[in-house]
């Protein structure tokens, strides 16, 4: 059984706690018992949906890929690759897993489904095609990222701020980025064989584009603290304040990567003390200043 779990990566459903995002901005922690329930349970069960609907694309994309996992010191001990799964048993999960959360997320209302099965859609082409296509591919995967944070906002029914969207793009650009870098720090002259795009990328270059994109990232959260719009909903912009713990988690991040101590930002993340202590801090300082109000810590501003 344990086996399986690896095959469907139940670690990296990690990245489907962006579905959370809408819920915590959108306000819907807090009110009436039932409203609240009924929230986390609408984002719970998108949560799960996708973390089936990852896995049956992780899955895809491990049979892809399972000729050059090999040449990787890590991803040779991957199922498929290491021969420990047939390829018509990974099929079969792959396609039940689309299934499940296909159905699931119907039940849920199509807007949902649509966003789910667009995401699987999208990932599949990136699986056959965009990964193949320098800066193409870390656009891609950023995009799915993004899916993942209007899929919550529609899943329990509020409006994502555009600058949300945008600065999720950019972060997850910068995540993506960085990790190019770790790969080519790792694997060095072997990385065009592994993948094909570290061929054209070099470590300068990536360390120029994770600047940049954490700098877009940075300015866009910014940009939205002090938006009008989010004053009104919030009835502040003291969200600005917590610009310390983002500036710390992504020099943070920036610094490990780029020195290839982790290859993956999952890894990172479930690992890494000083990250996820700035991390929590951030999510905690973040529904202390949006709840505010609504528990009378202030009266205004």
């Amino acid at each position: 059984m344990r086996k399986y779990f690896s095959l469907l990566r139940v670690s990296h459903w990690t990245k489907n706690v962006f579905l959370f995002v809408a819920m915590i901005f959108g306000g819907k922690l807090v009110g009436p018992l039932d409203v609240v329930l009924a929230s986390v349970g609408r984002v719970t069960g998108g949560f799960l949906c996708f973390c089936l609907a990852s896995s049956a694309v992780y899955i895809f994309n491990d049979i892809i890929d399972r000729s050059t996992d090999v040449l990787h010191p890590e991803k040779r001990q991957r199922l498929i690759a290491a021969g420990t799964v047939t390829i018509g048993t990974a099929q079969v999960i792959s396609l039940l897993c689309a299934g499940v959360a296909i159905t699931g997320s119907l039940l849920l209302g199509l807007r949902f489904a649509t966003v789910v099965v667009g995401y699987i859609l999208l990932m599949i082409l990136y699986s056959v095609l965009l990964k193949k296509e320098m800066i193409l591919d870390c656009m891609v995967i950023s995009i799915g990222f993004c899916l993942r944070a209007v899929a919550g906002a529609v899943v329990v029914g509020v409006e994502i701020s555009p600058w949300l969207i945008i600065c999720t793009f950019a972060l997850c650009l910068f995540l993506s980025f960085g990790k190019r870098r770790s790969e080519i720090e790792q694997l060095g002259e072997e990385g065009g064989a592994f993948r094909r795009t570290l061929a054209g990328y070099t470590p300068e270059l990536l360390g120029h584009m994770v600047d940049v994109t954490s700098g877009v990232a940075i300015a866009c959260f910014l940009l939205y603290t002090m938006d009008d719009r989010t004053r009104e909903v919030f009835g502040t912009n003291n969200l600005v304040y917590t610009m310390p713990m983002v500036l710390y988690c992504i020099f943070r991040f920036s610094a490990l990567i780029q020195r290839g101590e982790y290859s993956d930002p999952v890894r990172l993340i479930l690992r890494d003390r000083p990250f996820q202590i700035g991390l929590v801090l951030w999510v905690t300082a973040c529904i202390m200043i949006i709840y505010a109000q609504r528990f009378h810590l202030v009266s205004g501003g």
